[in-house]
């Protein structure tokens, strides 16, 4: 059990180490050839940001191990709404101003209600997967035409002002781009070896490993990137990291997953995690909605303390309801 444990333990550093170098080396490369901060922010980034669940749940396909890929899409959007907001929220209330993200949060809403009902009948198809692929090209296509005809938004200034910072010639940010995108392909095969061998041994499902510690890891980039953002003030950008995390995980994530294996699905993922993923999806809905109208919404400290909590009992139920006896004893 020991070398599989290190592999993933290992394997998760190098995957948060090559992520930020990634986003950061996109973003940079992207605005020298004059891309508006606004596409930077909902295509580049959110891309970069869902790099790791992208590649591990692909190379999870790839060798035969669908559950680990769907666990980690579905398990990376529950850790980042629940753990990821609520630790942000808890340090520094976020407020939502951008009307941009206000139109992205219905977006998700469907986008998981898509998801929900794909999973009702047990399994994902091709087919499935395909329908997934194409309504991630319209909303990256909407996107860039967003980003291009968008007035002047807090999102976008709260992107031009991270992009500024960057002080990456093109030459410095397309060496960084290739080397964080090959560390992030071999960390992703060295997390998923080591993270099937874990199951394997210790006679659990490999969805569960998935759910809880390839998705919590593969969201470990967001949590950083969000509490950066926050702590510069910039409350948009810590929100967008997630909305658009969310949208990228649920259809292009579970998109190439399909594409490469369809997926058979258990009951209890709809019944269990679809569930409470389509709940914390209503419930940020409302948070950045509600509170005093347009433009006063925010997730304050107490909310934030709440989706701790929901985290937690969600990993609890999950980790006491499926290990085996052996293993809890």
């Amino acid at each position: 059990m020991l070398y599989p444990l290190i592999a993933l333990l290992f394997g998760l550093f190098l995957l948060i180490w090559s992520a930020d170098r990634f986003v950061e080396a996109s973003a940079a490369t992207v605005r020298h050839f004059g891309m508006p901060p606004l596409v930077i922010g909902m295509v580049v980034i959110g891309f970069g940001t869902s790099a790791p669940e992208m590649v591990v749940s692909a190379i999870s396909s790839l060798e035969g191990n669908p559950g680990i890929a769907l666990g980690n899409a579905y398990g990376s959007n529950i850790s980042n709404i629940a753990l990821i907001l609520g630790i942000t929220a808890l340090m520094i209330p976020v407020r939502v101003h951008s009307r941009v993200l206000r139109r992205e949060l219905p977006i998700l809403i469907g986008v998981t209600a898509l998801a929900a009902w794909q999973v009702w009948d047990g399994e994902i198809t091709r087919a499935d997967a395909v329908v997934l692929m194409i309504l991630f090209a319209g909303l990256m296509g909407w996107s860039v035409w967003q980003g291009y005809t968008q007035d002047e938004d807090p999102f976008s200034e709260d992107i031009d002002e991270m992009v500024d910072e960057s002080k990456l010639s093109l030459k410095q940010s397309l060496i960084r781009l290739v080397l964080g995108l090959l560390v992030l392909i071999a960390s992703s095969r060295l997390l998923v070896w080591g993270a099937v061998d874990l199951a394997l041994m210790l006679g659990i499902h490999e969805m569960v490993i998935g759910l809880t510690v390839v998705a919590i890891g593969t969201s470990l980039p967001e949590l950083a990137s969000t509490l950066a953002a926050v702590k510069k003030g910039e409350h948009d950008m810590a929100l967008g990291n997630i909305i658009g995390s969310n949208l990228f995980n649920t259809l292009a994530v579970v998109g190439i997953a399909g594409m490469i294996h369809p997926m058979t699905v258990e009951p209890e993922v709809f019944s269990r995690d679809m569930l409470v993923m389509a709940g914390l999806t209503v419930i940020l809905f409302v948070m950045g909605f509600s509170q005093k109208g347009i433009g006063k919404g925010r997730v304050n400290r107490f909310e934030g303390g709440l989706l701790i909590a929901s985290f937690l009992a969600y990993t609890i139920y999950l980790v006491v309801t499926t290990l085996p006896i052996h293993v809890i004893g």
